[in-house]
This record gives structure tokens, sequence and C-alpha cells, in this order.
């Protein structure tokens, strides 16, 4: 942490069992970015009273890599590894929530086995972001080493499938317009079940930690609430919103990707606080659970590809189109404006860490300079989603 000027004091209501003010001025205090545990190039300018948060400032760009602007300058096709880069634990949904926008832009079809292996792989994206997330967070508290071990071993055997698959663990380039780029390999589908068939253990065992924890309980109720009301003028998205109450899910709402065929159900939260922003994601995990063993039991025969769709030549009519998902996150979407060229006229990206984030300072005002880590880590943001 560095030093800088003082200010004036503000008042913010404190939350209950806390002083209202403590005496003195305010103290500007710069977090990160080189602080372990705000997420890579990121820093806060937090004004203190105290231990008490009055101001903060989330302070990006650092990562900013031009990627809208590269994405109106190359091909359809070429812009598919780039949003790899965006949420890079998250590659296979970043490539559908492309491929959609793309295909509605040029009213392309999806063959039935293609729409099931992107349901699958998309739920299994979903297990890593979520089994990462707890691990992240227990380290922002203090847990470093074992909680994140933990989760990542079953990151590790999720990513092996994700490599055996594409050739990549994270940058997969997998989705195309119209499919996927190839078929499952051999045996794919039997170590594919083995992973969802023993993930409920590490689960069980996580979940207990969690709900166990005297520590963690102390640190996350009643910590960084946000309230139905804001989430929603903020326009918060995925599990930080269903977390405040609000049963909001594409996969239910837009129903894309034969979501409709399984059954699930969308958990709420009812204080949007860090626990339930932690819970959340623990019955998300059990919910996809369901999801992945329904479409690999359903999981038809039949070509991945639509053979009208000529790629390398690829050049979609003059229109517009938003496409969205569910990500991890919350709502991934791309902006695409088609001038009948083979490069998008206009592309931009609707990234839910970066919308997500954008309340930071409401859910920390009134708390310890040492919530502000945890609050932060269970927005779960990251950072290539939010600086592009």
């Amino acid at each position: 942490m560095s030093l800088s000027t003082r200010a004036q004091h503000s008042a913010v209501e404190a939350p209950p069992g806390m002083p209202s003010r403590l005496d003195g001025e305010l103290l500007e205090v710069s977090m990160g970015p080189q602080h372990p545990s705000t997420h890579g190039v990121f820093r806060m300018n937090v004004a203190l009273e105290g231990e008490v948060v009055r101001r903060l400032k989330p302070v990006f760009g650092y990562l900013h890599r031009n990627h809208e602007k590269i994405g109106e300058n190359t091909s359809y096709l070429g812009s598919m590894p780039y949003t790899d880069r965006l949420d890079y634990i998250c590659s296979m949904s970043n490539n559908w929530g492309y491929a959609l926008s793309v295909e509605k832009l040029a009213g392309i079809e999806v063959p039935e086995r293609a729409e099931y292996l992107r349901v699958i792989l998309a739920e299994l994206t979903r297990l890593v972001n979520h089994a990462s997330l707890l691990g992240f967070l227990l380290s922002d508290m203090g847990a470093w080493g074992t909680p994140l071990m933990y989760a990542f071993r079953e990151r590790e055997n999720i990513l092996d499938l994700f490599e055996s698959l594409s050739g990549s663990r994270m940058m997969c380039d997998y989705m195309r317009f119209g499919g996927c780029r190839c078929d499952l390999p051999p045996g794919w589908m039997e170590r594919a079940r083995k992973v969802v068939d023993g993930f409920p253990h590490f689960l069980d065992e996580f979940e207990q930690l969690i709900t166990g924890n005297e520590i963690l309980i102390a640190r996350t109720q009643e910590v960084g609430k946000l309230s139905a009301e804001l989430a929603i003028s903020a326009g918060i998205t995925g599990p930080g919103l269903r977390a405040s109450g609000v049963n909001y899910d594409l996969r239910k709402v837009d129903g894309y990707g034969f979501y409709p065929r399984f059954k699930f159900r969308v958990p709420l939260g009812e204080h949007g606080d860090c626990y339930d922003r932690l819970m959340m994601r623990v019955l998300e995990l059990r919910e996809t659970l369901g999801i992945l063993r329904q479409a690999m039991d359903d999981l038809p025969a039949g070509p991945i590809m639509n053979p009208k769709v000529k790629i390398r030549a690829f050049k979609p009519p003059v229109g517009e189109a938003y496409g969205r998902i569910e990500a991890p996150k919350g709502e991934l979407g791309f902006y695409l404006i088609s001038d009948g060229s083979g490069n998008p006229y206009r592309y931009r990206v609707r990234p839910p860490s970066l919308i997500n984030l954008t309340v930071l300072e409401d859910m920390c005002l009134g708390h310890t300079v040492a919530d502000v880590m945890v609050i932060l880590g269970s927005i779960d943001i990251v950072m290539g989603e939010v600086d592009r």
C-alpha cells in the first residue's frame, strides 16, 4: 500500500455495531496493483477514516488490448481466438457468445449435436469458474494454499478434457459459426462422465467447509450487501444479481442452445451479501451437474457443423445483431453490425465483469479495509474482460 494525500471527511452511514465516524481526517490509500489479492492489474483508491471505507474508486485499464477495434479490422473468424482472452478462465463460453451473435446476424442454423456439445462445454466451464471462485475467495480471506489447490485439482481435470478436445487447456478456439470445430475424440465422453460423477464429493466437502467455518461466516455475512433495486438499476447480472433475490437467468429467459430441454432450477439469495454470493456458486454448481448429466445422456449422433456455412469466405448480409449468453459471471453479449464485407463494421462486447464492478464502491462503504478484498473477491471479476 502507498500513502498519498489526506482528504476531508464525508459522512457515510456505518453498518450496525460500528461507530458512525472516527475523529480525524480521511487517509487516502492506493491498494494495488502490486497487492496479491487485487486480481491482476487492478487497484483501488480508498479513502479511510481509521479502517472504515468512506470512498472507493476502482482504477483499471492496464490490460486494455484494443479488442473491439481489432475485431473491426479482421475477419469474423479471425476474432474467435480473441474471445478466448476476454474471461480467460471461460474461453468456451466466450466462443459460444460470439458464435451465437454471428449466427443471429447471418441466420445460421446449428445442428442438434453441436448444440448439445455447446451446452456440455459451457456447463463444464461453469464448473471451472465457480470452483476457482470458491478457492480464490477463501485465499482473499487469508486461507492461503489449501482451498485454492483443492479447487484447482477439480479444475485441472476439466482442463484436461478441454485440451484433448480442442488442443488447448485455456485458449480453446473451439466454436465455429454453425457448429463446432471438431467432434469428440474416442473415450472423451466416458472421461467427462467420470469427472462429473466425482465432482459432488468435492462440492460436498467444500460446502461443509463454508457453512461450518465460524471465521468465514463472520467475514461474509452482512458484508457487502447489494440490494435488488441497486443491482437491477446498475445492470448487474449472473450470480451476483441472483444472490440479491432477482430471478433472472438467460438460460431460462432466452432459452438459447436447447436449455429449455433440460430441467434445472435457478437458486436465489435473500440478503445479497458476500455469503449469499459465495453460496450461490455452490448451489449453481449442483444445478450445472444436473444439466451435464441430462445433456450427456441425450447427446444425439449427427453432424457438428452446418455444411452450408463457408467459414473462410464468410460475409454475412447487411444488418445488426446482439447475441448474449448466461456466462459464469453474468450476461456476456456481442453486438455486431455488418456492412456486407468480410469484417464487422462495428464490434462491441458487453462484459459482465466490468458491469458487475461498477457497484464495488456502494458495497464497500461503511465497511473496514479488510472487508474490501472479500467484497471484491465475491464479485468474481477477470481483468481481461474488464479492460479488453
